[in-house]
């Protein structure tokens, strides 16, 4: 090290003597040796030109992020691996272990919202995760869902092997107001009503009816949601009302408090005795309601930040 001091062309300080062999080196201006140092590393190259072709993709501030995940090419996936018709218990639960990964990593996410194979996550307005790029953002939710869903699929799954790894495409929208962002979420949850209820009776005609996937098709073309119903009442002795929640009104993730009380064996003058500690924290929530009506809304108004609409 003092050997290749002594050759540096720099303002000499002063002089100090090595102890160990008592050669003579120069003391350096700390600046001068950081730069000759660090100059290697952080040389610029003349291919450095070609970051001036990154475009900014910076999210407009003051406005929700919602990255929105679906599932790509899911109908021959759900095919190869088995799921049962017309929703597997196994398969959605399996969604919300992979979103509440996504939410644990990213807590910036206020709210996340799923059904089928789709999951939407909402960063509150003042999120500053990733300076708020866009690619980074989708980036990191995309890999981190896809992911835990490889991870966790033994957990849901059991034995039954992962023939394929499973892909998820990503699109970021942006919402300025409340209104907006409870609109979009209102949207989603009324697309999954619409598709529950068209596959419920949809499955039911082919595997109780004993139609074809065709037939089914055409006895269910020009149909509302009134006849499908009514479908469902007088020929399968359903009632759709009745239908598990989280198949009619999709599964929301939210944060909650909770409080954790432990033990523990503390010593007072010598003598341990056992006190109770109660800790508030956050964890993740997964709820089964309508979350397009007012209600959630007012229980929940830690969600929303105020923009005075």
């Amino acid at each position: 090290m003092f050997r290749q001091l002594i050759h540096i062309k720099a303002p000499l300080l002063s002089l100090i003597r090595c102890q160990d062999r008592g050669t003579k080196v120069g003391k350096y201006n700390l600046k001068v040796l950081a730069s000759f140092f660090t100059t290697s590393v952080m040389a610029k190259s003349k291919f450095e030109y070609v970051r001036n072709f990154e475009t900014d993709d910076t999210c407009l501030r003051n406005c929700y992020i919602v990255v929105r995940l679906d599932g790509r090419n899911f109908h021959k996936f759900a095919e190869q691996h088995g799921f049962a018709k017309p929703n597997d218990d196994r398969a959605l639960s399996l969604m919300t272990r992979s979103a509440r990964s996504v939410m644990e990593e990213l807590e910036d996410i206020v709210i996340a919202y799923g059904q089928s194979d789709e999951y939407s996550f909402i960063f509150k307005r003042s999120s500053n995760w990733f300076k708020r790029r866009a690619s980074k953002l989708m980036t990191h939710v995309a890999s981190q869902f896809s992911s835990s869903y490889v991870f966790y699929w033994k957990d849901y799954f059991g034995e039954q092997p992962l023939l394929y790894p499973p892909g998820f495409d990503g699109r970021v929208v942006l919402y300025p107001s409340n209104r907006n962002l409870r609109d979009y979420l209102s949207w989603r949850q009324a697309d999954c009503h619409i598709n529950n209820l068209y596959n419920t009776t949809f499955w039911s005609l082919v595997l109780k009816g004993r139609l074809s996937t065709t037939q089914a098709e055409d006895r269910l073309k020009g149909t509302v949601a009134g006849d499908k119903n009514e479908i469902l009442f007088s020929e399968f002795n359903m009632n759709y009302n009745s239908e598990p929640l989280h198949h009619r009104k999709g599964t929301s993730l939210i944060w909650e408090k909770v409080d954790e009380t432990t033990t523990k064996q503390i010593k007072v003058l010598n003598e341990e005795k056992e006190v109770t500690v109660t800790k508030t924290r956050k964890r993740v929530t997964a709820l089964h309601c309508d979350i397009i009506g007012d209600q959630f809304w007012k229980e929940h108004p830690e969600i929303l930040e105020d923009d005075g609409c």
